[in-house]
This record gives C-alpha cells, sequence and structure tokens, in this order.
C-alpha cells in the first residue's frame, strides 16, 4: 500500500499523511471532526516521477523516492494557482509572517505573553501538524494513533483570511451559542465569603442600580482545612461555616435574577473527608473504610463518569448553572498525549448539555488548545494589576479571533499584586465592557478592590454606567454571539480579517471589531499628569465613522490621535451602522426587552438582523427563534429612511408589544419626519441634540410583527469640531491659569499655523502639552507598539504630508557597539503619510548573551 495520501478538503485545504504501514486515520481527531466535506473539484496527474494533485487554487506535487521515510523539502511542494502565482511552499518550510493566535493562560502576566502559531499568516499559508493529536474511538473517548504517522493540514488562502476561518470551522465544528445572560455582568471574587456576606453584597449592587447577572463563588465555597490530607485547592462539600443552606442560597440568587457558577480544582483526587467519597469509591472498587485518597485520573472512563455523577450532578439539581474549571496543575494524564486541560474543557462542556439537563452548555476554562473554540468560555487567568496588562489584552483577545476562540474573560480590574488605582479600575471596566464577557475579579487580598463603589464617588458614577452599558449592548452582542455560531464571525476582530491588504490594519492592536457595527480602542494608559488626559492612536478604515457617545464625525482612511477625560471611552460607529440597544430593563434582566434604544448612523446604507430566542435553551438548534431585520437607506438628496421589519420565526419569547426610541447620528435638525405602521401614518416628533448632532425620536410601540417605516429629510452634520477640541484640550492641561486663559483666546490661531503660538508659549507648555496640540492640529505623530512577540514597532503617519514646513523625524538605534566606540545608526527623513519602522527587542552581544536595543525617536514640528 502506498505510504502517502492527499486528500483536498476544500479547494484551498489539502490534508497531507504518510503512514509507514500505508494505513490512515479516518476517526476525528481533537480538532479535526468534520473532515468528510463535500470534494471540492480537482484533478490528480502521476506517473513514476510524481504525483500531482491540482484544486481551483493549489497544485500539490509529490516526488516520491525509494529512500523516502516521510515527508522532505525536496519531494512535497505546494504552489498557488489563484492568488499568488509566486507563491511556493515545501515541507519543513517556517513562516516568519504568521499573525498568531492566543496563550493558555495569562497567569502571573505583566504585560505580554508569547503568543502560540495561528491560522493565518501574511505568507499566505499555515501548515497545522495534528500528527500528535490523541483520535476518538467509537465510544467517543480518546485513544493515541499508530505511530510514525505523520498528518498535516495545508491551508493555502492567501490573505483571504475570512475563508481560512470558515474552512477551519468547516472542519472542526462551530463555535456554540452562549446562553444570553452569560452576557451580562459577573460578580467574582477570590475571597472566603460567608453566605450573608454574599447576599448582602448583591443587595448592595441593587441598591445602586449597577446590574448583574452572574454571582461566582470562588473555591472558598468548599472544604479548605481537610486535617492534612491535601492542600485544600480540591473540594466537593459546602463549607457550612461559610454557608449553612447553599440550597437555599442558590435559589436566593435566582431568584434576585442571578446564575451561578462553582470554582474547581481537581487534581489533589477525591479525599475521605468529602460527602460524596463512599459513593465515588464504591463504583471505583475501593474500600471506602481504608480512606484512602482516590487520584484524579480523567483520562479514566470510570473515574471520570464517577466524577461527574457523584460530584458534580447533585450540585446542579441544586442549581449550580455551570462550572469554572481552574486547571493550572500540570499538563500530561495517564493517557500518553493527553492534555487534562483539554479534556476537562471536552468532558465538562458536553456534560453541562447532556440530554435532559435542559442547559446550553459552556466551560469557563482555560484555553486548551485547537479545537477549544467548541468549548466557551475562556479564563485568561491571573494577571497583574497593571497597565501592561491592560494594555495587552485587546491585542490578546483580537488576535484569539485567529484560532476561532471569541469569549475570552478576563479578570477586570487585574488578578494580584500592582498598584490599586481608581484610574486603572474605572479604564479597565470601560474596557471590559467592549470584551467579550464582562467579569470583576481579583486575589485574596484586603487591598483589592472590584466594588464600584469601593473608591470615591467618581469612580463608582462612571463604573457604574459602564455597567448599565453593558447590559444595554446584550441585544446587540447577542445577535453577534448568533453572528459567530452561524457564519463563524467572532465578536471581536483584528482589523486585517477585513482589510488584509492595508498594512495599517497591522499594525493598530487597539482598535478591534465589536461586532458588525462598531469598532473600539478603549484607552488602555494612565492620564497624562501635563495634559489631564489619556491618549490613544487608531487607523479608521475607509468610509465615514462617528464617536458613538460624543457624535463626532472621522474621515477613514487616516490615522487619528484621540485625547480623553476619564468618562470618555473611543468607541466608533460607521456610516450606516445600525446598533440596538436595551432600554428599561430591571436590574438583572437580561432577556429580551420590551423597549429599545434603536441607533442609526446615517451616511449610507445599512442592515442588521436582531436574533432573539428564549436565551437558555436549546431550542434555536430546532428553528425556536425570531430574527428581526433592521434597515436604513440614505439617498443623496438628505431622505434616510429607516425600516423595523416584521420578525420572523417563532415570536413565543417576544413580547406583545415593543417600544423603539430612535436615535439619528450625524445629522443636522430635521426639516420632515414621517411615520407608518403597516401603512398607516402615525404622529411623530424629533428632538435635536445639537451638542452631539443627534435626534431623538418620540417612542414607537407596536407589535414585533409590524411594519415600521420612518422618512427623515436632514442634511448630514458637517460641525467642525476642530476648535472646540482644541479649546477642551487646553481646557485640560495642567498650566497656571491666567496662562491657559491667554492661550484658550488664540486656538483659532493655533489651528492656522501652531508653530508661531506655541514657539511663544514655550515657556509655559510641556513637552506632552506641545505633542497634543501638534497632533491635533497637524493630524501627524508617531506611537510605539512594545508589546508584540519579536519586534518593537514604531508608526509614523502624518495626514497632510504637502503641509508646509516639512515635519522631519529622527531614529537613533544604539547598540552594544555604540557605548564600546561612541557610534549610532539611525534613520533622517520627512515624515511620511504612513511608515512602519520595525525595531528587534534584542541584539547579540559579545558575551553570548541577549542585550536590549536601545532607541530613541525625535518628531521636529518646527
Amino acid at each position: 500500500m502506498s505510504p502517502f495520501r492527499f486528500t483536498p478538503l476544500t479547494s484551498r485545504v489539502i490534508r497531507m499523511e504518510y503512514s509507514p504501514t500505508g494505513q490512515f486515520e479516518e476517526r476525528p481527531s481533537q480538532a479535526f471532526w468534520f473532515r468528510d466535506q463535500p470534494t471540492p473539484p480537482h484533478t490528480i496527474a502521476h506517473s513514476a516521477a510524481e504525483w500531482v494533485l491540482e484544486t481551483d487554487h493549489l497544485r500539490l506535487t509529490y516526488r516520491p523516492r525509494p529512500t523516502d521515510t516521510g515527508f522532505t523539502a525536496e519531494n512535497l511542494t505546494i504552489e498557488s494557482r489563484a492568488t499568488d502565482p509566486s507563491f511556493h511552499w515545501h515541507y519543513g518550510q517556517t513562516d516568519p509572517h504568521n499573525l498568531l493566535g492566543t496563550y493558555r493562560t495569562l497567569d502571573n502576566a505583566s504585560g505580554r505573553v508569547p503568543l502560540e502559531q495561528g491560522l493565518l499568516s501574511q505568507a499566505g499559508w499555515v501548515v497545522v501538524d495534528d500528527s500528535a493529536a490523541l483520535v476518538f474511538n467509537a465510544e467517543g473517548w480518546l485513544e493515541p494513533r499508530p505511530e510514525g504517522a505523520v498528518d498535516l493540514y495545508f491551508f493555502g488562502h492567501g490573505r483571504d483570511y475570512t475563508a481560512a476561518l470558515a474552512d477551519y470551522t468547516a472542519l472542526t465544528g462551530p463555535v456554540p451559542l452562549l446562553p444570553r445572560w452569560a452576557l451580562g455582568n459577573w460578580w467574582s471574587r477570590y475571597w472566603d465569603y460567608t453566605q450573608a456576606d454574599l447576599t448582602n453584597l448583591m443587595v448592595q449592587f441593587r441598591q445602586r442600580h449597577i446590574p448583574l447577572a452572574v454571582c461566582i463563588v470562588d473555591m472558598d465555597w468548599h472544604i479548605t482545612n481537610t486535617g492534612g490530607i491535601h492542600s485544600g485547592w480540591t473540594g466537593y462539600t459546602w463549607n457550612r461555616h461559610l454557608f449553612p443552606d447553599p440550597v437555599a442560597f442558590i435559589r436566593w440568587l435566582h431568584g434576585q435574577g442571578l446564575r451561578t457558577a462553582l470554582n474547581l480544582h481537581p487534581a489533589d483526587g477525591l479525599g475521605a473527608h468529602e460527602a460524596a467519597y463512599a459513593a465515588v469509591a464504591t463504583r471505583l472498587g475501593v474500600d471506602p473504610s481504608t480512606r484512602q485518597t482516590i487520584p484524579f485520573d480523567i483520562a479514566n472512563p470510570a473515574f471520570t463518569q464517577a466524577y461527574l455523577e457523584e460530584l458534580h450532578h447533585p450540585h446542579e439539581a441544586d442549581g449550580v448553572d455551570f462550572w469554572w474549571m481552574d486547571w493550572q496543575q500540570g499538563h500530561t494524564t495517564s493517557l500518553p498525549g493527553l492534555d487534562p486541560l483539554w479534556w476537562l474543557n471536552h468532558i465538562h462542556f458536553n456534560d453541562l448539555g447532556r440530554p435532559g439537563s435542559g442547559k446550553r452548555p459552556f466551560i469557563f476554562s482555560r484555553w486548551g488548545g485547537l479545537g477549544n473554540h467548541r468549548y466557551p468560555i475562556g479564563f485568561s487567568g491571573d494577571t497583574h494589576v497593571d497597565w501592561p496588562s491592560l494594555r495587552f489584552q485587546p491585542y490578546f483577545t483580537s488576535t484569539a479571533a485567529n484560532v476561532r476562540y471569541g469569549w475570552w474573560s478576563h479578570d477586570i480590574g487585574g488578578h494580584m499584586g500592582g498598584i490599586e488605582e481608581p484610574e486603572l479600575y474605572t479604564r479597565w471596566v470601560q474596557y471590559g465592557v467592549f470584551s467579550p464577557i464582562f467579569r470583576l475579579h481579583s486575589s485574596k487580598n484586603k487591598h483589592s478592590e472590584r466594588r464600584p463603589w469601593g473608591f470615591d464617588a467618581e469612580t463608582e458614577r462612571l463604573t457604574a454606567e459602564a455597567m448599565r452599558l453593558r447590559h444595554a449592548l446584550i441585544p446587540y452582542i447577542y445577535s453577534m454571539a448568533w453572528r459567530d455560531h452561524t457564519a463563524g464571525e467572532a465578536l471581536i476582530r483584528p482589523l486585517y480579517h477585513l482589510y488584509p491588504e492595508r498594512e495599517e490594519a497591522y499594525v493598530c492592536p487597539q482598535l478591534y471589531t465589536f461586532g458588525t457595527e462598531l469598532l473600539a480602542a478603549p484607552y488602555t494608559e494612565p492620564v497624562n499628569p501635563e495634559t489631564r488626559l489619556s491618549r490613544q492612536v487608531v487607523w479608521l478604515p475607509e468610509g465615514d465613522w462617528v464617536d458613538f457617545f460624543t457624535g463626532q464625525a472621522y474621515a477613514g482612511g487616516r490615522w487619528h490621535t484621540l485625547f480623553g477625560h476619564l468618562g470618555h471611552t473611543p468607541v466608533f460607529a460607521k456610516a450606516g451602522g445600525i446598533i440596538p440597544l436595551a432600554a428599561e430593563q430591571a436590574w438583572s434582566d437580561t432577556s429580551t426587552p420590551a423597549v429599545f434604544d434603536l441607533h442609526l448612523v446615517a451616511g449610507a446604507d445599512g442592515h442588521f438582523e436582531l436574533f432573539e430566542d428564549d436565551g437558555v435553551s436549546n431550542g434555536f438548534a430546532t428553528g425556536h427563534y425570531s430574527l428581526t431585520p433592521l434597515s436604513q437607506q440614505w439617498r443623496a438628496d438628505e431622505w434616510l429612511t429607516a425600516v423595523i421589519h416584521p420578525a420572523t420565526g417563532d415570536h413565543t419569547h417576544l413580547p406583545a408589544t415593543r417600544t423603539w426610541r430612535v436615535h439619528l447620528h450625524g445629522l443636522a435638525e430635521p426639516t420632515a419626519v414621517s411615520l407608518t405602521i403597516n401603512g398607516q401614518l402615525f404622529p411623530i416628533t424629533a428632538d435635536y441634540a445639537a451638542a452631539q448632532e443627534r435626534v431623538l425620536l418620540s417612542p414607537i410601540t407596536a407589535d414585533p410583527t409590524a411594519t415600521i417605516q420612518i422618512v427623515v429629510q436632514a442634511a448630514r452634520s458637517q460641525r467642525p469640531r476642530l476648535r472646540e477640541t482644541v479649546a477642551a484640550v487646553i481646557a485640560a492641561f495642567r498650566m497656571e491659569s491666567w496662562t491657559k486663559d491667554a492661550l484658550s483666546h488664540l486656538a483659532d490661531e493655533i489651528i492656522a499655523d501652531p508653530h508661531p503660538i506655541l514657539n511663544k508659549f514655550a515657556h509655559a507648555l510641556s513637552g506632552a502639552q506641545r505633542r497634543t496640540l501638534y497632533e491635533l492640529v497637524l493630524e501627524a505623530g508617531y506611537f510605539h507598539i512594545d508589546y508584540l512577540d519579536q519586534e518593537d514597532v514604531l508608526v509614523l503617519w502624518n495626514n497632510q504630508p504637502q503641509r508646509t514646513p516639512t515635519l522631519r523625524y529622527r531614529l537613533h538605534s544604539q547598540t552594544e557597539a555604540f557605548w564600546a566606540a561612541g557610534q549610532f545608526d539611525g534613520q533622517l527623513g520627512d515624515l511620511p503619510p504612513f511608515q512602519v519602522i520595525r525595531l528587534p527587542k534584542q541584539v547579540y552581544g559579545r558575551h553570548h548573551q541577549f542585550h536590549p536595543l536601545y532607541w530613541a525617536f525625535e518628531l521636529n514640528y518646527e
């Protein structure tokens, strides 16, 4: 039998196998479950010298030789037939352009961690080596495959990243639809709360109108003092000193509208002190009287069955909604090659959704490797409480979409150590609103504060406002979760997924999609003490954009520097965008709302499908859901037509009537407004908020099956805001008040030509203040990305390259040789419209050690 097999799974994915015995693996592996795809058009030609397999996109050539014992660079090559004629891959080739994926955990991280390889590459190809993966037997259990086999998957999609991820999803399975309530706010803290403590804490959240959906009980829910049996991290029996009536407590949480989970650390096995010890021991053939500890052995089917049925199902019967798998204890099991984390995720996910449970399953756990997109939600681990950790998380989260892992949950506020400060906490909460899962959490430290009211009144105001916004966003996020499940598009993605040919999209890691309608770039740097503002730099794609909160318009296809106070979060809505938000929901209510705030951004056509169902069951799989199409059409003669179409599908979860409060962004004051419901004309009025350039229509109430049409005649708002922005940043500056007053009166002169005025005030302006004004007026500057794996990146931009005088820059790079010989190398030049300078993180020193590469950048605005 031939020792090789090549299978075209799609036109751009080829499976490449080598087996010394000629026996090939048909069983599903840990990641690849659905290889039996429709065979794409292809041809096969072979001779004694070579085999050639061609699809519409790829040409694979295999040249076997009698001495070969596997694939080599000489005998296996692939060329692109459709995307890049110059593309040529050979076996064993390394790829320095992989766009990376994600990482097991952020435990003990301060800032960046090295990410694993992902499924996308700027090189246009990725090879997934599945040779070491285990396979499923007929009983649904994992076992090793025959030794010596090679099993590779070649993804040759060029820069069509969306197609690459779609093919991967087809081969491995979709991302499950989460329960709707999981998208609300979660409370968690590692703390030995009593039942009364947690009850009172939930009451305080409710009294302060700060919404919650989930209350997690960390590991102190169970007995931790085991009398020396083990460390106490593992436990399955309630600590009755802290929780005298856990069933009543869970029932009370459910009565408040809250869900709950219990924390698990199963590595220590089952000690004789556990309430379920005798039952488990008897099932496993252990004499309970011996009181010997039963080892944790998740690779053993008998242990796993007892583990689930005796240790977990009773708690679920008492009301526990899901489990937090907090596995940190190693990568090996009694089955060689099996990572316990991967298997725990698989086992717990499927068990929670077992027949008869009535639950939509998920597991809250760390990333276990490829295939784990089928087991959301991700627990990212125990980060440090510091700005580098916050700054890294937007990049970390969006990059995980490169392996289809979209539902990360971070410890909002950071987990441990660091300096607790209101500003960092506030910024982390604001980022959490625009992250996949919002969960407050911290370590067992009495100085770690995660209650919004635990700092000061202003911090409570801002963070409570942010958490209310998160619950308002649930209809939008839930519709994106449905899109992720059905169309394979994650809520949060890097911009290069959508703009793969724009280099700018690869160097704006703080900016990411938040669904189809929004881009987010929360502030992740502290306020500058001289400007008293936070700074963020974004590249907005072509088109028209507005700040979702302030209404400020931004032109696409260029870079923008943003300066904001602590109450501002940069979120951008595209022209034509449609964003449905819940309004007037009860404190813990995450269900389908009866009142909506519907936001429409004028300037382009748009379409959105609002997905709704009961939010908890698996009925959506059999069609028990509704879709409400929302659309808007923009005509050049300044007419906006918005339509709320009838809900289609199952309506049993919808309210009898629904109220829509429609907000129109980016418009001047309307000259005419009309409303029809099912073709009948109804009165409607419009209020205009000039500061935000936003129209608010009077509420519209109708049956969910009605057709609602709104026609508005209004021009696009063209109010220039540069002068307002310059005046606002000057007002924020830390500066002597008479000087500030004099400077603020010269805002128009600064905009016309900043150099004379800012030179005149050189004695009063700090470097940060000068830079702020120059970046706003000249639309030019630079920023530094220091948390990528292999290099630092310096991004330069200049939206007005023709403006005089020309901006100049100078970059110094100073290696060890500089210090030895007083030499330096560098770059000098005019500031270009856009340039990326890549700076190695380290250089090799003369003593065979790594030394940092020192560099300095200067931009001459004069």
